[in-house]
C-alpha cells in the first residue's frame, strides 16, 4: 500500500511540473540561450563596428604625428587651429596634446575629448604612440637594417598540450582553455540545478503544510515514504530536463556539425585532436579545432552527459533532503529563509571552489573538494575536462552515494516531527534535536 501510494506521488509531482508550459519553455530556451552566449563575443566583435573617431593632433615634439596611422577606429589629422574651436566643432572627436619632450617624459601625452572617452580609443592612441617612441629610441643606437633585424627577430611560438600514459607515448591534443570554459558551464548547470531543484522541493512541501494537505496524507502513508515520493518526483523533472538536452548534444554533435563543417575542415580538426597534425602547416585555430573535435566526438560527449546525470542525481538527492527536511519544519517561506543557509552555503562553496580548481585542476585542494560529497558534484564536474583519472571519479560517485543514505535518513526523522510543528519557528538546534529523536 505505502509503495502504491508512493509511486502516485512521484507521478503527481512530475506530471504537475513537466506539463506546465514554464518546464516546456526553459528546456527549450536553455540550450538556445548558450548557444547565443557561446556565438554572442564573435557577433559582437563582427558587427558592433563604431563610427571613425577624429583626433585633432598638436605634435609639439615633431616626431608622433608623422607616424601615427589611422584606421577603422580612429583617424588622426593635425590640427589647424585653437584648442577651443576645434574642441567646440562636432566632427572632432577629441584634441591629443603631445608634448615636445615626449621621448624622455612618458607622461607628456594628453586627450582632450568634450565627451566620456572610451577605453579603445584610448588604446589605440596609447598602443600606436608606444611603438613609435620605442622605435625611435632604437634609432638612436644606430644600428645598421635594424627594420630587417626586429622582423626576423620576431617570434610567435605554438604551443601543442599532448596527454601521454604511464609508458609515456603520446595521445590526444588537449586545451586548458577549452577544458576550463566547459568545467565552468557544467559547474555553473550543475549549481542551477541543485539550488532550483533543491528550493522546488522545499516551496511545495511548505505549500501543502499551509494547506494542511500533509495531514490528510500522513494517514494514508508514512512521512519518509511521502518525502521520498516528492524527492524523487521533482528530481525525475530535473533528469528529463538533462535527458532531453542530452539528446540535443548527441544530435547537434552527429549531425549538425558535420553537415556544416567542411569536410576539410572536419579532416583537420581531427588530426590536431589525435596530434597527428603539423601545426605550423595548419591553417585552422588551434583552440577552435580541439573545441571542434570535442563537439564532434561521440565518446567524449556521451562520457560528460553520463557524468552530468550521475553527478546530478547525487547532488539534488542530498541538498532535496536538506530542502525538504527546511521545508517540513517551517510554516512559511520567511521563516525558511533563514534556515535555508544550511543547504546554500555548501552550494555556493561548491561553486567558488570550482572556479579556483579550474586553474588548477589536479591540484590537492581539488582532489579533496571533490570527494567531500557536499561539494563534489560541482567540483569534479569541472575538472572532469581535464581527463581527472578514473579511480577519482568513482570514489567520489561513491562517497556521494553513501552520504545520501545517511542524508535521508536524517531528513526523514526531521520530516517526520516537522511536518506537525505549526506556529513555532525552529532553530538549528531544534532540527539537531529532531534528528536524534527516535
Amino acid at each position: 500500500m505505502s509503495q502504491s501510494v508512493t509511486s502516485i506521488i512521484i507521478r503527481r509531482e512530475y506530471m504537475e511540473r513537466v506539463s506546465k508550459k514554464s518546464f516546456i519553455i526553459t528546456t527549450i530556451l536553455v540550450p538556445v540561450l548558450m548557444l547565443i552566449l557561446a556565438l554572442l563575443p564573435t557577433a559582437i566583435m563582427l558587427f558592433a563596428t563604431g563610427e571613425t573617431k577624429t583626433i585633432a593632433v598638436v605634435d609639439d615634439s615633431g616626431i608622433i604625428l608623422p607616424s601615427l596611422e589611422s584606421n577603422d577606429n580612429v583617424r588622426f589629422i593635425d590640427a589647424w587651429t585653437s584648442q577651443e574651436n576645434m574642441l567646440s566643432n562636432d566632427s572632432i572627436y577629441g584634441v591629443l596634446i603631445i608634448e615636445r619632450n615626449i621621448l624622455k617624459r612618458n607622461s607628456g601625452l594628453k586627450l582632450l575629448t568634450p565627451n566620456a572617452s572610451s577605453v579603445s580609443i584610448e588604446s589605440e592612441i596609447t598602443g600606436q604612440i608606444n611603438k613609435i617612441i620605442e622605435n625611435e629610441k632604437l634609432k638612436a643606437y644606430d644600428i645598421e637594417n635594424l627594420d630587417r633585424i626586429l622582423n626576423e627577430v620576431k617570434t610567435s611560438v605554438t604551443l601543442q598540450t599532448l596527454r601521454t600514459d604511464s609508458s609515456g607515448e603520446e595521445g590526444e591534443s588537449q586545451s586548458a582553455a577549452i577544458s576550463s570554459a566547459i568545467g565552468t558551464m557544467l559547474n555553473f548547470l550543475l549549481y542551477m540545478f541543485l539550488l532550483m531543484y533543491g528550493s522546488l522541493v522545499m516551496n511545495s512541501i511548505i505549500e501543502e503544510k499551509n494547506n494542511r494537505v500533509l495531514e490528510i496524507v500522513v494517514s494514508s502513508i508514512n512521512p519518509k515514504s511521502l518525502m521520498i515520493g516528492k524527492i524523487v518526483g521533482v528530481g525525475l523533472v530535473a533528469l528529463t530536463q538533462i535527458v532531453i538536452w542530452a539528446v540535443i548534444m548527441f544530435g547537434i554533435s552527429t549531425l549538425l556539425l558535420p553537415a556544416i563543417v567542411p569536410a576539410e575542415m572536419m579532416a583537420e580538426a581531427q588530426a590536431i585532436n589525435a596530434g597527428s597534425a603539423d601545426l605550423a602547416s595548419t591553417t585552422m585555430d588551434t583552440d577552435l579545432a580541439l573545441a571542434l573535435g570535442m563537439f564532434t566526438n561521440i565518446g567524449f560527449v556521451m562520457k560528460i552527459m553520463c557524468l552530468l546525470m550521475l553527478f546530478l542525481i547525487g547532488g539534488y538527492l542530498i541538498y532535496a533532503s536538506i530542502f525538504a527536511a527546511i521545508g517540513a519544519s517551517v510554516d512559511n517561506i520567511q521563516d525558511a529563509s533563514q534556515l535555508q543557509t544550511i543547504g546554500i552555503i555548501p552550494i555556493f562553496i561548491g561553486l567558488f571552489s570550482s572556479l579556483a580548481v579550474i586553474a588548477d585542476p589536479n591540484s590537492t585542494f581539488a582532489l579533496v573538494m571533490s570527494l567531500i560529497p557536499f561539494t563534489s558534484p560541482m567540483v569534479m564536474m569541472a575538472r572532469i575536462p581535464f581527463d581527472v583519472p578514473i579511480w577519482q571519479i568513482a570514489a567520489s560517485l561513491i562517497l556521494l552515494y553513501l552520504t545520501i543514505v545517511l542524508m535521508i535518513w536524517i531528513a526523514a526523522k526531521i520530516y517526520r516531527i516537522g511536518i506537525f510543528m505549526y506556529g513555532k519557528k525552529p532553530t538549528v538546534r531544534d532540527l539537531i534535536r529532531w534528528a536524534r529523536y527516535k
